[in-house]
């Protein structure tokens, strides 16, 4: 896997402190699909739904910032996205193989 620098992602000092963090997922764009490591950490499935509206918050404000977008015009956009594959309603979960030595 390479990166171009400006893409790489780092761990938010507050993050880093903080001995209860919990990782819930890590997502990436490969071979022109989706691929994501997810932990269901809440009990409660509707905490995830927050925090994935609060990182689309985020993420509009991002494009705002290194792209030029309107910010509430990418959130839109956002919500589009989600509300499209949300009635296609044809996601489907398919499971890599856990490699060897990797932590579960």
């Amino acid at each position: 896997m390479s990166e171009a620098s400006e893409f790489l992602l780092t761990t938010p000092e507050s993050v880093a402190n903080d001995p209860e963090a919990i990782e819930i997922i890590r997502m990436w764009w490969s071979k022109n699909e989706p691929v994501m490591s997810v932990k269901p950490a809440f009990s409660d499935p509707l905490k995830f739904g927050e925090m994935l509206a609060i990182a689309a918050r985020h993420m509009a404000h991002g494009y705002a910032v290194r792209h030029g977008h309107n910010e509430r015009e990418a959130y839109n956009r956002i919500l589009q996205g989600i509300t499209d594959v949300v009635k296609a309603d044809n996601v489907q979960t398919v499971a890599e193989p856990v490699a060897k030595g990797s932590v579960q």
